[in-house]
Parts: C-alpha cells; structure tokens; sequence
C-alpha cells in the first residue's frame, strides 16, 4: 500500500494542486492521478547533471521539473476538459416539453379552471375519519334519512354540486392545455397532432415498447405526458 492511499481525499487534492493536477474525480480518480504524475515526473528527477555550472545546476534542475510538470498538468487539463465536455453532453441530452398552440379564449379558460380548483373544497366521504376504509375509498353521495352530511350540517364535509363545476370550454384538457391522448404502441402517435395532443402512455405498455413510443414521439415531435425520465 502506498503513502497516497493512507491519505484522505482533502490530503489527496492537495497533493494534486501542488503538483498542479485537476483536483476533480473520486478517490480512485485522484490516486491515480498521483501515481501518473510521480512515474512521468520521476525520469526528469534523474536526469544527469552536467559538471560545468556546479552552482547554477539546482536552478536549472529545479526549471525543468517545473516545465514538466506544468507540461503534464496542461495535457492531463486537456484530456479532463474533454472528458467533462463530454459528460456535459450526455447531461444536455434533453427533450423540451412541447407547449401547445391556445388561443386567448381557451388560455384565459384554463387560467380561470386553476383559479377555481384552489378555492374548491376537497370531497371526502361521510365520516371517513372514523374509518380508515372510508378515507381511502373516493366520493360516496350520502343516503339516509339521518345522515348529517346529506342534511347539510356544517361541521360535516362539502357535498358534489353543480356549482362546484369548472369553466366548460377547458374541460377534459391536461393544465398544460393539451388534449390527452392514450397511446398503446408507436403507431397511435401517427393519428397525433402535435400542436394541440399531446400523448398519455398505457399502464400496461412494457419498458421496451415504452422506449420505443418515447423516441419516436421526439421524431414526431409529441409531448408525452407520462414520460418516465428514469428510462
């Protein structure tokens, strides 16, 4: 085991500064560096020394180990400025979530729809916060004769009105404004228009045919809703 691998990875970077190496990079990463930069910096210390200028021979040893170093330092910058331009690139791989065409009517009608759904109760079923069944099950309209939420009694939840109901003219779209459509496999995006659908992937479509629908959505240019990022 080397002295380098004792060290920890601040010891390690600097090190690396000293030598005037990147500092970038795992533990492993920065080891090798190191141990690179001692083996190509280990000729340029045993190079013979002349016999003419005893007093100068230091100084001269001391400039040309500089030069090397500051040599590799700058090649070894340029190899890692590639490979983090390169990892940049692989970063930048993004698709751009496609915005569809609205008019003024239809974006004000979606502005309204939100402005409404934040001032729209939440329905819960009667008494869902006596049973933990009730409280994951959705909206029940209540029956009975005696039944408190039916009776309209404050202190039970809101009931499903018509009134409750959003603007007309931006019903059934995604907030986006898109249209969803369900698409099961790549050929349902070629009935797509792009600028006012966009498509909803089936839960039961596999991860391969997934891939496939999300590719060539990116040809077609179609915004897929349920795009899994992790794919």
């Amino acid at each position: 085991m080397s002295d380098y691998e004792k060290m920890t990875v601040a010891e390690l970077k600097e090190q690396l500064k000293k030598a005037g190496l990147p500092v970038s990079g795992k533990k492993a990463d920065l080891l090798a560096r190191l141990q690179d930069g001692v083996k190509t910096t280990a000729p340029a210390v045993e190079e013979p020394v002349e016999e003419e200028s005893a007093e100068e021979e230091p100084a001269e040893e001391e400039s040309a180990e500089e030069e090397s170093v500051e040599e590799e330092s700058a090649e070894e910058d340029d190899e890692y400025e590639d490979e983090d331009w390169d990892d940049e690139e692989v970063d930048e791989v993004h698709v751009a979530r496609q915005k569809p065409i609205l008019s003024d009517e239809l974006k004000s009608a979606l502005a309204l729809r939100a402005a409404q759904k934040k001032a729209t109760p939440s329905f819960r079923r009667t008494e869902w916060f006596r049973y933990k069944r009730l409280s994951r099950s959705g909206w029940r309209k209540p029956h009975g004769m005696d039944n408190k939420q039916r009776r309209n009694y404050k202190y039970r939840g809101s009931l499903v009105r018509i009134g409750h109901g959003k603007v007309n003219a931006a019903s059934g779209l995604h907030p986006s404004g898109f249209k969803e459509v369900m698409v099961h496999n790549p050929a349902d995006l070629d009935q797509i228009d792009a600028e006012s659908q966009a498509a909803r992937v089936g839960a039961t479509v596999g991860g391969r045919k997934r891939e496939t629908i999300h590719s060539r959505a990116d040809e077609l240019g179609i915004r897929v809703l349920n795009r899994r990022r992790d794919r």
